[in-house]
């Protein structure tokens, strides 16, 4: 059984997080951790768009996590950590119950850190760079440690953000996960 399929069935084509029914697409929660359906959930438009994009947040939409912080599968609960951390609702995120490697995983995007401690990547244009974002190279970048030059125009797919520095992003270039600088791409 393929990683959609498994993820429809197990949350039985409803959204993990709200419950709805419509427009559902399966989401790989950030950053990726390759365990199959165990690192994805089954998302509405609807939250998807406010989990992407905070400055769509509609905090009447997120009443719903009463019942999905609850969830037996850590990538519901992971997301449930991050919306309430972006809604400063303290008293639901005390409530919740994780396991070291789970609760570090809903830390590794920054959600929750105090403005002033997170770490803000911006591509060429000064535009704010997202885990799971598309970007273009617009430079010839050599890939250190390798004969690969990653070509300028690439599109690179669903990158991942280095939480330690401003400045470096990662993402796949001809099959090969490469770190790249903030300075030469630009947000598609």
């Amino acid at each position: 059984m393929n990683i959609i399929n498994e993820v429809q069935e197990r949350s039985n084509n409803i959204c993990e997080l709200c419950s709805s029914t419509d427009n559902l697409r399966v989401y790989e929660v950030q950053p990726p951790i390759n365990r199959g359906a165990y690192g994805n959930i089954n998302v509405c438009s609807t939250c998807l768009d406010q989990i992407e994009d905070p400055e769509k947040m509609d905090t009447n939409h997120w009443h719903c996590l009463n019942d999905s912080m609850w969830s037996e599968h850590d990538a519901v609960k992971v997301i449930a950590w991050r919306m309430l951390a972006r809604l400063k609702n303290q008293d639901m995120l005390d409530m919740m119950y994780f396991e070291d490697d789970a609760k570090n995983w809903a830390e590794a995007t920054g959600e929750g850190d105090d403005d002033v401690v997170k770490i803000v990547h911006k591509d060429s244009n000064g535009v704010t760079l997202q885990a799971g974002d598309s970007v273009v190279l617009i430079k010839d970048l050599p890939v250190k440690g390798s004969s690969m030059i990653a070509k300028r125009g690439t599109a690179v797919r669903r990158i991942s953000l280095d939480h330690e520095n401003a400045e470096y992003i990662e993402g796949k270039v001809d099959g090969q996960q490469i770190v790249i600088i903030t300075k030469y791409v630009k947000k598609t």
